[in-house]
C-alpha cells in the first residue's frame, strides 16, 4: 500500500482513434500493475499524451495539446512529460530538438498480450484490437510508414482477451485494427476473420454486440457476411470506407478496388444482408480531382445512400506517395466540396431514418441525460416520463462516430441496459423513442 503511495501519480490524455485508446488502455494497465496510480490529469505527477499524426488536423491537435501540458510542466504542476504514439513514431528527431521539455518521446507500441485491461471507455463497452500495421498501400496513408508491417494478435490471445471482457459483463464489443479484414494473414496464411469471430461468439454469454470496425472492400469474404447475417450477437452494421467511387482517383489512391467491384459488393451485402446499416468514409479534393469526377462521386453518394456516412478533404502528408502528385486542390474548394457532400448526406440521413418510424429496435443504454433541453422539445416534452431521458445506440452506431437515441422511460434503465423501443420522433442524425 505505502509502495502505491510513493510511486508517481499518471495521468493519460489520448488522442485519435479508438485503436490509439486500445494503446493507451495497454499502457495504463501496465503502469497501474507497477503500482502507479492512475489519476485525472489534474491530479498528475507524469502526464502521457498518446498521440495522433494521420492527418494534419490530428498532428495540430496533438501539438497543442503538448504544449498546454509543457506549460504545466513549466508552472511545476507536472514532474515529467512524455509523448507516445503516431506523432512520437513519425517526427522523433524533429520533436526532440523543438520540445526539449518533453521528457521521452516514445513511438510504436507493439500489438499488447496483457489480459488485464485498464479501461478508458464506460465499463459497458469495449475495445479490442486483433491486428496492428496495414497491408494495404494507399497513396495517401502515413499508416504502414507508423505502424510497420501487418501483425494480427494470435487468436488464443484475442479469445482470452474476449473471456475477461465477458467476465467483465462488457454488453458491447468493439473489434478494432487498421484493416481487420486482414486478420490472420500473416499468421495462419488466410485470412481468418470470420472463423475468429465464430470462436468468439460461441466464447461469449454477457456480451450482447459485437461490432466490426474497418473492413477492407477487396477482402470482405462471402462467409464473413453469411456469419454477419445469421448471428444475432454481430451488429448489422459494415463499415466498409470506399475514399472514392472514379476508377481514375481509385487507381490514384491505390486502392485495388474499382468502381464496378465497390457497386456489385454494396448489392451484394444488401441482398444478404437486408437490415443491414453500411457505414463509409471518403475523400475529397485528392490531387487532381476535377469537377466532373467530384460530380461523380456526389452522384453516388445521392443514389447509394449511406445510412451512415464520414467525408474528409484529402491531407498532403509527407512521406506518402501522393504528396508529390501534381494538381493538387486549393483548400477553398476542397471545403466547398466537402460541404457539398455532408449537406447531401445529411438530408440522406434524415429519410433513411424517417423509414424507422413507428419501429421497434434494440437500444443499448450509454448514460442518462441530465439536460434534455438543448435536443428539442419533442424528445423531453412528454411529462409522464417521470425518470427522465436516456441516451443510447442502436446497433447501426458506434461509438463517438453515429448517432444517438434520445430514450424515454417509465422505468429506471442502467449503463449496459438492452432495451426494446418504440421510435416516435427522428431527427438528422438521431432517433427519438419510447421504452416498451
Amino acid at each position: 500500500m505505502s509502495n502505491k503511495q510513493n510511486k508517481d501519480k499518471i495521468g493519460i490524455l489520448s488522442l485519435g482513434c479508438p485503436r490509439n485508446l486500445v494503446d493507451s488502455e495497454s499502457i495504463l494497465s501496465k503502469l497501474s500493475l507497477k503500482g502507479h496510480p492512475i489519476v485525472d490529469m489534474r491530479e498528475a505527477d507524469v502526464a502521457i499524451v498518446n498521440t495522433c499524426a494521420f492527418i494534419e488536423d490530428a498532428k495540430k491537435e496533438s501539438v497543442s495539446a503538448i504544449l498546454d501540458l509543457i506549460e504545466l510542466k513549466k508552472e511545476g504542476k507536472l514532474k515529467k512529460l512524455i509523448v507516445y504514439g503516431c506523432l512520437a513514431q513519425r517526427y522523433n528527431e524533429e520533436l526532440k530538438k523543438e520540445l526539449p521539455e518533453v521528457d521521452a518521446f516514445v513511438g510504436k507500441i507493439s500489438l499488447n498480450h496483457d489480459l488485464k485491461r485498464f479501461s478508458l471507455t464506460p465499463r459497458h463497452y469495449a475495445y479490442l484490437k486483433i491486428c496492428e500495421g496495414c497491408i494495404n498501400n494507399c497513396s495517401y496513408c502515413v499508416i504502414p510508414k507508423i505502424k510497420g508491417k501487418f501483425v494480427s494478435l494470435n487468436m488464443n490471445s484475442v479469445l482470452q482477451k474476449v473471456e475477461a471482457m465477458d467476465k467483465d459483463k462488457v454488453s458491447e464489443l468493439n473489434i478494432v485494427g487498421q484493416d481487420i479484414t486482414g486478420y490472420g494473414r500473416d499468421i495462419y496464411g488466410k485470412y481468418k476473420l470470420h472463423e475468429l469471430l465464430n470462436k468468439i461468439v460461441k466464447k461469449t454469454k454477457n456480451i450482447g454486440w459485437i461490432r466490426l470496425l474497418y473492413l477492407y472492400p477487396s477482402r470482405i469474404q462471402d462467409e464473413l457476411l453469411d456469419l454477419i447475417r445469421d448471428c444475432p450477437k454481430i451488429c448489422k452494421y459494415i463499415d466498409l470506407p470506399i475514399q472514392h467511387i472514379n476508377n481514375r482517383i481509385l487507381s490514384l489512391m491505390r486502392r485495388s478496388t474499382t468502381r464496378e467491384e465497390i457497386l456489385f459488393l454494396i448489392d451484394k451485402i444488401r441482398k444478404k444482408i437486408p437490415e443491414v446499416a453500411i457505414r463509409t468514409s471518403i475523400i475529397v479534393g485528392f490531387p487532381s480531382e476535377t469537377d466532373r469526377e467530384f460530380r461523380e462521386l456526389v452522384d453516388f453518394v445521392e443514389d447509394t445512400r449511406f445510412e451512415r456516412l464520414g467525408a474528409f478533404v484529402y491531407s498532403r502528408e509527407e512521406g506518402t506517395c501522393a504528396y508529390n502528385f501534381k494538381g493538387h486542390i486549393p483548400p477553398k474548394i476542397k471545403a466547398e466540396r466537402l460541404n457539398e457532400i455532408m449537406l447531401r448526406q445529411q438530408k440522406i440521413s434524415q429519410e433513411n431514418n424517417k423509414k424507422l418510424l413507428g419501429k421497434t429496435i434494440d437500444v443499448l443504454i450509454d448514460e442518462k441525460q441530465k439536460d434534455v433541453y438543448p435536443v428539442r422539445k419533442d424528445v423531453s416534452g412528454d411529462t409522464n416520463f417521470s425518470n427522465g431521458v436516456y441516451l443510447g445506440r442502436s446497433q447501426y452506431d458506434a461509438p463517438e462516430v453515429d448517432g444517438l437515441v434520445y430514450v424515454k422511460s417509465r422505468k429506471l434503465l442502467g449503463e449496459g441496459e438492452f432495451v426494446k423501443l418504440k421510435v416516435t420522433n427522428t431527427l438528422e442524425y438521431d432517433l427519438v423513442g419510447e421504452v416498451l
